[in-house]
Formats: structure tokens, C-alpha cells, sequence
């Protein structure tokens, strides 16, 4: 069975939705927090608020020229947010928080300027790489992984918020 053009077209404006909801959540949950508490840790472990933000920046950085956009940061400006980073302990290697809250407006923005011209006929093509090591990674395949791995610590946020002390943001 092949999917036609609407298919494509729709599974294009599904991954659009998901990253427009995933900021929706992001910018909820990160209203009112300062740098200070962008930095608060976790226990018994965990990454602290910073982390999650910069990690879901560092990956926007990653997936926007797949979707012809510029990156809004240089991914080597977010070593220390990228996978498989050890856990954020020192404030100093934290960027301010507020450049991240910035970094992440941009990037959702561009994610979705992107997706709102895809052209879903690349859809299944091979992707030009892959997080997961799948040999057989489409442009498809890559996408949802993207919108996945951003709901996931996109959930964080929420869980962080609270652990530091606001009240929930998502109703």
C-alpha cells in the first residue's frame, strides 16, 4: 500500500503539531523560573532544568537542517547539553537560562517555519544520519524520532517545575 499525497502531506502537519505543542508545554512550564532555579538538582538523580532546556536546544540545533533551517545555536556552544553528557553539577558550565528560554523560542519557531514548507514527497528518503543506529533510517523515521525524543523531556519540564517548588503549569 502507498500513501498518497494527502497522507504525506498530513504526516507533515502531524509532526508540525507535535512540535507546536511541544513548545506550548515548554513555554508553560518555564514561565517564571529564574537562572537560579534552572540549576536546582534533582534527588536522588536526574538532570536539572538547564540540562533538559539546553538538551531540547541542542537538539532543535541538530534537526533543524533537516528541515531547511538554521540552526539558532551552534551545536559545539552546547556540548555540555548533548547526548549522553554527564549530569550538569557545576553552574558554570550552565548557559543562562534565559539565553536557553530564548534558544528554545527560536528554535520551535524555526522547527515549525521549516515543517510548514516540508516537502513531504522527502518523507522517504534516506535520512542523513541516525540517533538510533537504524541502517534503514527514512527522513520519516527521523522526524517522529525527533518529535518523540522532544515530548519525552518536554514531560521533564513539568516534573522539574514542580520539584522546584511552582505550582503545575499544564492544566
Amino acid at each position: 500500500m502507498h500513501a498518497t499525497d494527502a497522507d504525506t502531506a498530513s504526516e507533515v502537519q502531524s509532526f508540525r503539531h507535535q512540535a507546536r505543542i511541544a513548545n506550548t508545554v515548554v513555554k508553560r512550564n518555564l514561565e517564571g523560573l529564574t537562572h537560579e532555579e534552572s540549576l536546582v538538582q534533582p534527588h536522588p538523580g536526574g538532570n536539572c532544568l538547564n540540562w533538559i532546556v539546553g538538551h531540547l536546544v541542542w537538539a532543535y540545533a541538530g534537526a533543524l537542517p533537516l528541515v531547511g533551517q538554521k540552526p539558532m545555536l551552534e551545536q559545539s556552544r552546547l556540548s555540555q547539553y548533548a547526548r549522553g553528557a554527564l549530569p550538569m553539577t557545576d553552574p558554570a558550565q550552565a548557559l543562562d537560562f534565559g539565553e536557553l528560554v530564548a534558544a528554545w523560542d527560536e528554535g520551535a519557531r524555526r522547527m515549525d517555519s521549516g515543517l510548514a514548507d516540508f516537502p513531504s514527497e522527502t518523507l522517504g528518503q534516506p535520512a542523513p544520519g541516525s540517533p538510533t543506529n537504524d541502517p534503514n533510517e527514512t527522513i520519516r523515521s527521523l522526524l517522529a524520532t525527533i518529535m518523540f525524543h522532544q515530548a519525552y523531556h518536554v514531560g521533564q519540564t513539568g516534573v522539574l517545575r514542580r520539584l522546584i517548588g511552582k505550582p503545575g503549569a499544564v492544566k
